[in-house]
């Protein structure tokens, strides 16, 4: 465990990305970089479930600490990666306090949590740690709730407030989309979107993050309370490298 949920509370800022091709090579290249964790993406990622035991294969040797957003947030979906060894969960699409109270049960095992029981996996050396992991793991396991649905605005406090829940996490696309102002990220009903959650957020000593669509976004979400970014993804950083590749080579091409 890279311990980042022990962390969040310094106020620092921590960095991230997305790894949506689920590639471990790509994800082993990532968790080296620099990132100080990545998000593996189960809901739109090309990757399905029995890649993720590679990739987080891969992270064994990097840095960053590894996030999975979940394609769906039943329970035994989400024991399964963290058996596996993830060290926090994204649920995506809650929209009220009792869907989030439902998702981070699936975080810890009773009587706090729902989690199935099983010491020989991977998340405790296969047995080994079995004591340690038990004893730590609600101090370990990170909690994300994503901020993406018109509703969720309205269960802020609460929702910000439930033991597990660590960091609310806006999604920029699909809550403009929700708001009926899709891309609009400086649209006035959108920015007090974003005031809400950091507001929510600090009143119950927890973190807020968000998606950056660029480096420059990242000064007026830092003032607003943001701490938690993501920028990016192994599929973008592909597709950026090689138009930029095929751009050098044309260049040189014209000049033939």
């Amino acid at each position: 465990m890279k311990k980042l949920k022990q962390k969040l509370q310094n106020g620092k800022v921590y960095k991230g990305t997305f790894l949506s091709l689920g590639s471990p090579v790509a994800s082993e290249i990532i968790s080296k970089s620099g990132f100080d964790f990545a998000i593996l993406d189960l809901e739109h990622g090309a990757g399905n479930e029995k890649d993720i035991l590679t990739q987080l294969q891969a992270f064994e040797n990097g840095a960053a600490a590894s996030i999975i957003r979940v394609e769906g947030n039943e329970h035994q979906r989400v024991q399964k990666v963290l058996d596996m060894g993830a060290e926090g969960i994204m649920f995506p699409r809650i929209k009220t306090v009792a869907q989030a109270q439902e998702a981070v049960k699936a975080l810890s095992y009773a009587p706090s949590g729902l989690r199935g029981v099983a010491k020989m996996v991977r998340a405790t050396n296969f047995g080994i740690n079995w004591d340690d992991y038990y004893a730590n793991q609600k101090n370990d396991i990170i909690g994300v709730i994503q901020v993406e649905t018109e509703e969720i605005l309205a269960n802020l406090d609460e929702v910000a407030a439930i033991e597990g829940v660590d960091v609310l996490f806006v999604g920029p696309m699909d809550l403009s989309m929700a708001l009926g102002i899709f891309g609009q990220f400086d649209h006035p009903i959108f920015n007090e979107a974003l005031k809400a959650t950091s507001e929510a957020a600090k009143k119950a000593g927890k973190t807020c993050g968000v998606l950056l669509t660029s480096p420059e976004q990242l000064t007026k979400y830092y003032q607003l309370g943001y701490r938690f970014f993501t920028l990016g993804a192994d599929i973008g950083f592909i597709n950026a490298g090689a138009l930029n590749t095929v751009k050098q080579l044309n260049e040189v091409i014209k000049n033939e």
